[in-house]
């Protein structure tokens, strides 16, 4: 039985819903990311030793990525159950209200240990929120869109992920402007509370939409599972692991929008705050063209070769440009800066969401998304961490930190390789066994 056609409009609805909740979502996630490399480490850790200080302050930065498959085991659970819509508006409200705590919390030099450990759990809250946003909107996207487009219509979600970390940037490059006094006392907390109004817009643009045709029918004909995550482990553990796998490809985010922030401002180098704010700026702002651009060549040529060339490419790059920063030269590490995560790093991050959800059939699509990809970004959060050890005690180790990260890359490589090419396959057959196009269209006719 073939799964009928969204209502007019709703798959770009469904888009818009996802990018701009993923803009909001990720503006707040993000934010937290420049403000563990350039403020915490003063306001809620040790300032008498300023290496142990950013290694923690990194540490929490994981913390959320630890927190996520947790998030993912009980939203993805639900969001099977209950539907994506109710979930999408969930993890709004979630991750506005945590983010905004943030910004009320107390110093170090206030309450002592206390204002790190309220800062870990409110961090934990933005980790369980994130988990459930990503792979609810992706289905949302994914089962509202026509065959022949998931690849563009779900790449509006990763979209929207790079215009919230766009505007994290823009809005932190004037705050860490401000003299350092007003800096440390006031300042970093105005981002943190701007986050309240993804609480009010999130809910406001994601109450009127629509639940997807293929949960609707499924729910109809076959009723939910009781147990999505039975069903995913006995049915689907192998795409699981890939998932998982493939997550890794996102090391490349945070080493390129945490740890090489905060190696290009460290005395090493010399760059100032705002200078390395603009290469991350700029090169979101590159991804938000290029995302589409890939995702469409994955309508066109396969979800494999495109993430491929994302993974394996990020790889080399990231020798490229941590070499740039290393050097000091400001408009190399720019240039290269917008390449290597703008363009190169797109591919991989533009096409994951058709890639990794036309994996699962729509009863478990949720659950597998989501503790497949939170497993691997877990992994891909505690990157940072590991990379400030790697990089030695003066922080400037830059070719260790890269070849991590290039390691990190080789599971991606191998789960894309070992994947079925997914892009022609109808939506109501994703998930499914059939080996061939069309044996899966003779399926359809009949």
């Amino acid at each position: 039985m073939s799964v009928p056609a969204a209502p007019p409009g709703q798959p770009k609805k469904a888009a818009t819903a996802a990018w701009i909740g993923s803009a909001l979502e990720y503006y707040d996630f993000f934010i937290y990311g420049s403000a563990a490399a350039l403020i915490f480490p003063t306001v809620f850790f040790d300032e008498s030793d300023p290496a142990t200080a950013t290694l923690l302050s990194l540490a929490t930065f994981g913390v959320a990525y630890a927190a996520r498959p947790i998030g993912a085991l009980f939203l993805g659970h639900y969001g099977d159950r209950v539907g994506r819509k109710k979930i999408m508006v969930f993890t709004l409200i979630l991750m506005g209200l945590s983010t905004f705590l943030i910004g009320c919390l107390p110093t170090r030099d206030q309450v002592g240990t206390l204002a790190p450990v309220l800062l870990v759990i409110c961090r934990v809250l933005q980790g369980i929120s994130a988990a459930g946003e990503q792979a609810s909107a992706n289905s949302m996207t994914l089962e509202h869109a026509p065959s022949e487009r998931r690849g563009f219509f779900t790449s509006f979600t990763l979209s929207g992920t790079q215009g919230g970390q766009l505007l994290a940037t823009l809005v932190f490059i004037p705050i860490a402007a401000l003299p350092e006094d007003q800096l440390l006392s006031w300042g970093w907390r105005v981002p943190f509370w701007m986050s309240i109004a993804v609480a009010v817009v999130g809910y406001v643009i994601r109450r009127t939409l629509d639940e997807t045709p293929a949960f609707t029918q499924q729910t109809e004909s076959e009723g939910v599972a009781k147990l999505p995550l039975a069903i995913l482990l006995r049915e689907h553990w192998a795409d699981v692991l890939r998932v998982i796998a493939g997550a890794l490809v996102a090391s490349v985010s945070t080493i390129f929008t945490v740890w090489a922030l905060a190696y290009g401002t460290s005395e090493s180098v010399g760059l100032s705050r705002s200078s390395m704010l603009w290469v991350g700026a700029l090169a979101n702002l590159v991804a938000l063209a290029a995302i589409p651009l890939w995702a469409t060549l994955s309508d066109r040529i396969g979800r494999r070769p495109v993430f491929l060339i994302g993974a394996a490419g990020s790889a080399v790059m990231m020798f490229v440009y941590l070499w740039a920063i290393s050097t000091g030269a400001y408009p190399l590490v720019l240039v290269l800066g917008i390449v290597t995560f703008g363009v190169v790093y797109s591919a991989a991050n533009g096409i994951w969401p058709s890639f990794y959800g036309e994996m699962f059939s729509t009863r478990v699509r949720l659950s597998g998304m989501a503790i497949g990809t939170q497993i691997g970004f877990a992994i891909a959060g505690f990157a940072v961490t590991f990379a400030a050890q790697i990089a030695g005690p003066d922080g400037d180790h830059w070719f260790a930190v890269a070849l991590f990260t290039a390691a990190l890359c080789v599971p991606p490589v191998l789960a894309a390789l070992t994947a079925r090419e997914t892009h022609r396959i109808p939506t109501e057959l994703l998930g499914t066994r059939a080996p061939h196009e069309k044996n899966d269209r003779e399926r359809v006719a009949a």
